[in-house]
């Protein structure tokens, strides 16, 4: 009866243990692995890697729109609506630092959210506010959007 040959897990056939260390780097594939990751979050999530933190709320008369942009000041940020379509971008601009970064989990650098709202506004009754980091955009809904109550007569 033939003995099977044995040989390390891990090794690939035909390759020498030299040649086998040097081509399996752990570090570098979880490296790739992070990089992958990195990558679908970018695509599943935006550009700041973090969901966006938003609240809509409709009255008779407007859309509300609560957006959560901590760290971003007034000037950085821009709000425009086209249509029914309410587009926020801007940027968290990193802090300038004198000592050595040893870690950094705050969100930096370009973000844009863009939400449809669910009937017509009036373009020209919008208005916005930001406070303790978030931005409050209010649209009045378009004349024609705004619920009428219809009188029923006697005939």
């Amino acid at each position: 009866m033939a003995v099977p040959s044995v040989r390390p897990v891990g090794r690939r056939p035909g390759t020498t243990s030299q040649q086998q260390l040097r081509r399996w780097d752990p570090l570098s594939e979880m490296e790739g692995l992070y990089d992958q990751l990195g990558q679908l979050m970018h695509n599943a999530l935006g550009e700041t890697g973090l969901p966006a933190v938003v609240d809509l709320e409709e009255t008779d008369d407007a859309y509300i729109v609560d957006l959560d942009v901590p760290g971003v000041r007034r000037e950085d940020v821009n709000v425009e609506v086209v249509d029914n379509t309410l587009r926020v971008s801007g940027e968290i601009k990193e802090k300038e630092r004198t000592g050595v970064l040893r870690r950094q989990t705050r969100r930096v650098g370009r973000f844009e959210h863009i939400m449809t709202l669910p009937g017509e506004v009036d373009p020209d009754q919008v208005e916005a506010s930001l406070h303790d980091g978030v931005l409050t955009v209010r649209l009045a809904k378009a004349s024609r959007a705004k619920p009428r109550r219809v009188e029923i007569k006697d005939s």
